[in-house]
């Protein structure tokens, strides 16, 4: 059972400021959430295999194409800095 005074514990770790309301109404619905849990912890899952999806899922990946080659003076025609051949970018400090 949730109380009161686990959902202010919980909201000072949040730093969340909770009405009086919302106080009574989180702890009851911590409380259904914990209900239900431990109804599931109470299903026998022998011989049941752990999933992380409930359909099959499958990476769909294509062979590496070259489509088109750029040259590097094309790739350097639309850098608005350039030095020496290479990029130039703003110093960070």
């Amino acid at each position: 059972m949730i109380t009161i005074k686990d959902v202010e514990h919980v909201a000072k770790l949040a730093r969340l400021e909770l009405t009086e309301d919302e106080k009574v109404k989180f702890s009851k619905q911590l409380g259904d959430v914990l209900t239900y849990v431990e109804q599931m912890n109470e299903i026998d899952t022998d011989g049941v295999e752990p999933m992380s999806h409930a359909i099959p899922i499958v990476n769909v990946m294509r062979e590496d194409e070259v489509v088109s080659v750029n040259t590097k003076e094309e790739l350097m025609q639309n850098a608005p800095l350039k030095e020496d051949g290479f990029f130039r970018v703003p110093k960070i400090g």
